[in-house]
């Protein structure tokens, strides 16, 4: 390496700051955590295993000396500032290559946690408006559909851009923005059965806060053998479920609505083939400014989310939906694995979650829960049939085109030896 041990104290306080970036970034799943620090640790001429929970990890560290610590890290997963994902990156990999010390290292992880959002709270008003606006033709693609949601996304948005600064609203924020969304839908544009069933106007505006990439992750995990972060996932995955499945039938209450007004039905398309075209351009540029990720990117995920719709719509015409939908989970995690050894493409998460999104798979516990509660038995568990099946063919598409697409000379750290309790990862 280019530089002399690290001291415990400071390896110890570096890894302890990427552990916690790490774990806030980890909505796609906890797989990648332990190999990025122990690879850090090596850089500094020591060691690291992690046993990981997905809101915080136990840090085993031992360094060139001998001695060694072990610490505690907490760090809430969210997909909310993808910039600082982007922007470790190439710190990690100058890391790897030993060009910094550990104490410019920790001074520049530093800079990384502490950045402003690199947008501003109108932009990402617009962010949350377009990404509801770009999937509601997967919704319905309808005029009124997309009507619909240029009203409800923007109280949608509205709610989102106050949150930042309201943080005791942040907390129950999915509750709150279902249940005015759900308010305004039967008041003002639910009247007509012609135009589609409430939840089916009501979705495009909810799908910012829809937990589909963690019901995927913790899919994935579990299928990659860790449980414990897989489980817990899950569990807050159906939580965030559902709080939105509850302010819908806020919603219904405070207005006086029966729940048999929860029907299920698409209605009649009317839009044309442009007009999904465009709804691509405005989901993409929507994630992008909705989820801070740097502009620069932009181009790269349009042709992404196409080719992700594009092969399972493909698919699903030979082999149904199931199997549409697990071929475009392949092919979209082997061409992120791809273009993420590119030093300048994003990391995986950040091109794998517009196509991901474009799935549409978190939508279907709602679909199914309201549903359900509109007395529709059949119909109900029939999209929540839908969604465990869906949610599976993702997660093991996602691992089949990692797999496939698995650089050989990727090595895992050597785990110190006191660490035989570290979960794995592929």
């Amino acid at each position: 390496m280019g530089h002399a041990a690290a001291d415990l104290d400071d390896l110890t306080a570096f890894l302890a700051r990427l552990t916690a970036l790490l774990l806030r970034s980890s909505a796609e799943g906890a797989y990648s955590i332990e190999r990025a620090v122990g690879t850090s640790a090596q850089a500094f001429g020591g060691q690291a295993s992690v046993v990981l929970v997905p809101e915080a990890a136990v840090l085993s560290i031992v360094a060139a000396d001998g001695r060694m610590r072990t610490v505690c890290v907490h760090g809430f997963p969210e997909v909310f500032r993808l910039d600082q994902a982007a922007a470790l990156k190439p710190f990690l990999a100058d890391v790897k290559t030993g060009q910094l010390g550990v104490a410019e290292a920790n001074r520049r992880l530093a800079r990384i946690e502490a950045a402003p959002p690199p947008y501003p709270w109108w932009l990402k008003f617009l962010g949350v408006l377009l990404f509801s606006l770009g999937f509601a033709p997967l919704v319905q693609p309808t005029w009124y559909e997309i009507t619909t949601t240029a009203v409800l996304g923007a109280i949608a948005a509205a709610l989102v851009v106050a949150a930042v600064h309201a943080p005791r609203l942040s907390k129950i924020l999915p509750l709150v923005v279902s249940a005015v969304v759900s308010v305004v839908t039967i008041e003002a544009f639910a009247g007509d059965p012609a135009h589609g069933g409430p939840v089916l106007l009501m979705l495009p505006a909810l799908f910012y806060f829809v937990p589909g990439d963690f019901l995927s992750a913790s899919t994935t995990e579990l299928a990659v053998g860790l449980i414990t972060t897989g489980a817990i996932r899950l569990v807050y995955s159906i939580f965030l479920l559902v709080q939105l499945y509850l302010g819908v039938l806020m919603g219904i209450f405070v207005t006086g609505t029966p729940l048999n007004a929860l029907f299920d039905t698409a209605a009649r398309a009317d839009l044309p083939k442009w007009a999904l075209i465009l709804g691509g351009i405005a989901f993409t540029a929507g994630t992008v400014l909705a989820f801070a990720i740097p502009h620069r990117f932009f181009g790269t995920l349009l042709v992404l989310v196409y080719a992700t719709v594009g092969v399972q719509s493909l698919f699903t015409k030979l082999i149904r939906e199931t199997g549409g939908t697990f071929v475009a989970a392949v092919v979209l995690a082997a061409a992120a694995n791809l273009l993420d050894r590119n030093p300048a493409c994003p990391p995986r998460l950040i091109l794998i979650l517009p196509g991901f999104f474009a799935l549409t798979v978190g939508s279907l516990g709602l679909r199914g829960l309201t549903t359900l509660a509109g007395g529709y038995v059949i119909e109900g568990f029939q999209d929540l049939q839908k969604l465990i099946t869906i949610v599976t063919a993702i997660a093991i598409g996602l691992v089949v085109g990692m797999a496939l697409t698995h650089s050989r000379t990727t090595t895992r750290p050597t785990p110190p030896h006191a660490s035989s309790t570290s979960q794995r990862s592929p």
